[in-house]
């Protein structure tokens, strides 16, 4: 039992290393890319079910990037810094922009668990009669494996909506979501798959999504090894802050991607905020995202 537990990387700080085998594989034949991408996600599988990991952090990170996807494949040129603009400054009534709604709506659909009616909240254009068919589009009991339900639901949303890639890519990371048991989305398709992957159809959308999820799984184990250790040492510094509210200040940069100093209403003001903030970056417990001297966004 104890080798067992070494091996998983149980201990607090460390996680599991992606095996070389399934890095450094290539796969030649789509038996091999099936394989290599299943043993991927095996591999995930033990990542989304760490308690010391932020998941939702990590996947609101993930979704970050996602959304940046999405947005390139759109020909636009916003990247993450307008993004993370785009939300953390929007005012009630104002308009997010083409680029700042394809970020609000992978934002909604990782913060809560998988189901029609989050993605109903996530995809705001889209009936939820119409997101149900498409989470249908491939059979998830004895039809089609879980990478191969997500290609489904991908092909299916391209169909009906050609112009309209980031709906279709949040739609297949949620079927792959729940082919697989997990609670919440998690990106893996979006940042995976390049423009030319959504053409394709059939066995060639399956193996391209089939070797996203390879690259992907790598690229997500790192980030959450690293967010890991991160969040380690703010959860560490978090007992020496004396700052009235400073618990709930924490745990929002435990769950949050960007946070700006107006966020953290539990502090005293937003003077208060802003010092807190700078606390925490003197501290080595958050980094300032944007540069600026003002208008600034934290985060782990």
């Amino acid at each position: 039992m104890t080798h067992v537990r070494h091996s998983l990387g149980d201990d607090l700080g460390t996680l599991p290393r992606m095996p070389a085998w399934v890095t450094g594989g290539q796969g030649e034949t789509p038996e091999d890319v099936a394989f290599l991408s299943g043993a991927a996600l095996a591999h995930l599988d033990l990542v989304v079910s760490r308690t010391d990991v932020p998941q939702a952090l990590l996947r609101e990170r993930l979704a970050l990037r996602a959304a940046e996807a999405c947005v390139t494949h759109q020909g636009r040129p916003e990247r993450a810094g307008e993004l993370r603009d785009a939300a953390a400054f929007l005012q009630p009534g104002d308009s997010p922009g083409p680029a700042g709604a394809v970020w609000l709506s992978w934002q909604r659909a990782v913060e809560r668990p998988v189901s029609v009616k989050a993605l109903d909240r996530a995809l705001t254009e889209l009936e939820v009669d119409r997101i149900a068919a498409w989470l249908d589009a491939g059979p998830r009991d004895g039809g089609l494996a879980p990478v191969a339900r997500a290609a489904a639901v991908l092909q299916a949303v391209l169909e009906d909506r050609p112009r309209d890639p980031a709906s279709a890519l949040l739609l297949a990371d949620a079927a792959l979501a729940q082919a697989l048991g997990w609670g919440h989305v998690l990106p893996l398709l979006a940042p995976g798959l390049k423009r030319g992957d959504l053409r394709k159809t059939g066995e060639d959308l399956r193996l391209a999504c089939h070797r996203a999820i390879g690259t992907a799984a790598t690229e997500v184990t790192r980030e959450a090894a690293d967010l890991t250790r991160h969040a380690t040492r703010l959860r560490d510094i978090a007992p020496k802050l004396r700052a009235k509210g400073s618990d709930d200040a924490v745990a929002l940069f435990l769950s949050r991607d960007a946070v700006p100093p107006t966020a953290l209403t539990s502090l005293r003001s937003d003077r208060a905020a802003r010092r807190f903030c700078d606390r925490l970056v003197e501290l080595g417990a958050v980094r300032e995202l944007t540069g600026r001297d003002t208008f600034r966004l934290y985060g782990v």
